[in-house]
């Protein structure tokens, strides 16, 4: 969950939905590993329409992905743009 600042928008505080750990948010910027994800729903989904949005720290994130059936496809970077 984010929190921006509403007279000049930048990012106050981000929390993991999962555990509630605050991450550390200097000068606007996010200091640490966070999951976000904002999706919307589309058609043929019973959620149709709905948009969620949400953080998660890097265990929780961990947590999350180590239940999955089939692991998630990790690509290294090397190019940052």
């Amino acid at each position: 969950m984010r929190e921006y600042n509403t007279e000049n928008g930048k990012l106050v505080c981000v929390t993991c939905n999962r555990c509630g750990k605050q991450l550390e948010v200097e000068n606007g910027i996010l200091m640490e590993g966070c999951f976000h994800s904002d999706w919307m729903f589309g058609y043929f989904s019973k959620r149709d329409r709905e948009k969620h949005a949400f953080d998660l720290c890097e265990e929780c994130y961990d947590k999350m992905i180590g239940e999955f059936q089939i692991p998630p496809e990790i690509i290294t970077v090397t190019e940052l743009l």
